[in-house]
């Protein structure tokens, strides 16, 4: 009997939510609204609703469904229980428990960055490795880790959490973690766009970088492929940073290959040319052949992640 699953990635606007098979066609997606109203309390009631309503709306019975998987913007511990979601108001949330009890069907809940690295694994970039880490470089820098094709979760849920590794003992300003010299402070989109301001502030030298009024990564990564100095630097600097960052993990973790996604990924090849050149000149000489690959799944990874947990 062909068997159905439901993926959701619960973010803080929005909760991306898709209608599988359980053989990772993907049936159906739409968005639904994430109402962060009264501490976000009727989040996982409207996820309910929104699975009873396509069920019906299919004419499937829970029967046929191997359960929900869902992805949330924070830590998650191994008995499903989330420990603050700030973006949705949550303090502690037992999201397997409480949206079980709403669907009566099984959930297995992941924090949203370890279920995208999932996802890639199992239907993107990642297809056909065990051992994967993935990046996220958007406004901030998350990370997932899979090892056997298992999450590396840890104990608090707080494994992969890459954008918090400290690169910068000197660093003055503090990260949005309240810590100092973190990864997310250089490698987000945020963070280049800082570290590009205190270069200019820095520099007298002639460079296209001036001539935007808000300046985003987007805009540095496209001057620096139009062959502009500054902003050549600049890339170079910011994949140093993470090249060097990544070599340290893979000394732990020894991946076949790190996914590369996130906003900041659509720069594409000049962005994974530069930090795998700066890996490989930082890394232990048994982790080089590491493979970099920009992620294949788009906003759509931890979707497929989700229903992947379903499947051990």
């Amino acid at each position: 009997m062909k068997k159905y699953a439901f993926g959701v990635d619960i973010g803080g606007t929005t909760c991306k939510i898709g209608f599988f098979e359980t053989s990772g066609a993907l049936i159906d997606k739409w968005e639904i609204k994430t109402n962060t109203e009264n501490n976000g309390e009727n989040i996982l009631s409207d996820v309910a609703k929104a699975v009873d309503n396509k069920l019906a709306q299919e004419g499937i019975s829970k029967d046929e469904v191997q359960g929900v998987g869902v992805g949330v913007p924070g830590p998650v511990r191994s008995d499903g229980v989330v420990n603050r979601c700030v973006n949705l108001g949550w303090g502690t949330v037992s999201v397997e428990e409480e949206l079980g009890t709403l669907t009566g069907l099984k959930v297995k809940a992941g924090n949203d960055a370890n279920v995208a690295a999932l996802g890639e694994m199992w239907q993107g970039a990642g297809a056909g490795c065990k051992d994967v880490i993935m990046v996220t470089l958007g406004t901030g820098v998350g990370g997932g880790i899979i090892v056997d094709g298992k999450v590396v979760a840890g104990y608090n849920g707080a494994g992969g959490e890459i954008g918090h590794i400290t690169v910068n003992n000197d660093e003055i300003e503090p990260c949005n973690c309240g810590q100092y010299g973190c990864l997310e402070q250089y490698a987000s989109a945020t963070g280049i766009v800082r570290v590009a301001k205190r270069k200019l502030a820095k520099t007298s030298e002639e460079t296209s970088l001036r001539e935007f009024t808000e300046l985003t990564a987007k805009d540095i990564f496209d001057e620096a492929k139009a062959g502009d100095a500054i902003a050549l630097e600049l890339v170079d600097e910011v994949c140093e940073i993470l090249g060097a960052a990544l070599s340290n993990m893979a000394c732990v973790v020894n991946p076949e290959v790190i996914v590369i996604g996130g906003g900041v990924s659509k720069a594409g090849e000049i962005l994974t040319e530069s930090i795998q050149k700066h890996y490989i000149e930082t890394s232990f000489h048994a982790c080089r052949d590491t493979k970099f690959v920009l992620a294949g799944l788009g906003n759509d990874a931890g979707m497929y992640g989700c229903v992947q947990m379903l499947l051990d």
